[in-house]
Parts: C-alpha cells; structure tokens; sequence
C-alpha cells in the first residue's frame, strides 16, 4: 500500500494519501485544506482519487471536501452520526464562523466495521466516538489511521 502523510491547513491538520500500487486507485483521508498540494502529491504518486474519507466531520477536517470532489468526482466518506450533524445549518455555521468551506453531505454513510475499497486494498471502519459522536479509525494491514 502507498502511504503519504502531509501536513495540510492553517490548522496543519495530516492528510493521509493511499493508494493501492496494483491499480493506482487512490483515496484521501481529513483533505483539511491545500487542496492542490493534495491532488499534486497524488499525482505524483500516480494515483486516481476516487474517495475522500473523514476521521469525523469537524470543519477543520472536512474542508477540501468540495473542492476535492469538485476536482476528482470522488465519492465522500462520513459516520452516518457526523455527517447528520454537520450538514445541518447550525453545523455549518460553526465552519463558515472559522473561516472553512462547508463539506457537502457524505455519498456514503458509514457504520463500525464497514470496508472502505480501493484497488485490491480495503480499510476496515472503527467507531470510535469521543472526540465526536461518529468519530472513526480506520485500519488496513497493521496501519491505523485516527
């Protein structure tokens, strides 16, 4: 598995880029900003994005969602629990408040123990609520990413 962690955001929030090296299939977990440092390093790495994943759903996390998909017509990734609270007015205005882009709503809805596909590569989905009420780790091959 490709593995690239970079230091994103005026919060320097991790991106982490995955990709699987038999298909160049890619996906990004917490895009918090840079969105085109984000695509370029993918690229370099010669991966197609097609997912976007969220550790959970706070701004500071979620806002290259938009321009990411806009980009890539990656499908987004969120705990069913976050991403209900979020997409709400009040949830959004925490962001616009902080000065981050607003994540359009997730294409797909994610619970404990679903798999998250990519290539010949898949990572398993942990609940872990604290930090937020959809709150997720997500494990593939001895890597956790929190």
């Amino acid at each position: 598995m490709i593995i690239k962690q970079i230091k994103v955001g005026f919060m320097e929030v991790f991106c982490y880029i995955l990709g699987c090296e038999a298909t160049h299939k890619g996906l990004l977990i917490d895009p918090a900003g840079d969105e085109e440092h984000i695509m370029d390093t993918a690229v370099g790495l010669g991966l197609t994005i097609e997912s976007v994943v969220n550790t959970h759903g706070h701004p500071d996390h979620t806002c290259g969602n938009a321009m990411i998909k806009d980009l890539t017509g990656a499908k987004i990734y969120m705990h069913a629990l976050d991403d209900r609270f979020f997409n709400t007015p009040d949830g959004q205005s925490m962001g616009r408040q902080m000065g981050f882009a607003p994540s359009p709503p997730a294409d797909v809805l994610l619970e404990d123990g679903d798999t998250i596909d990519f290539g010949e590569k898949a990572l398993t989905v942990l609940h872990t609520p604290g930090h937020t009420p959809g709150g997720i780790c997500l494990y593939e091959g001895g890597n956790l990413f929190t």
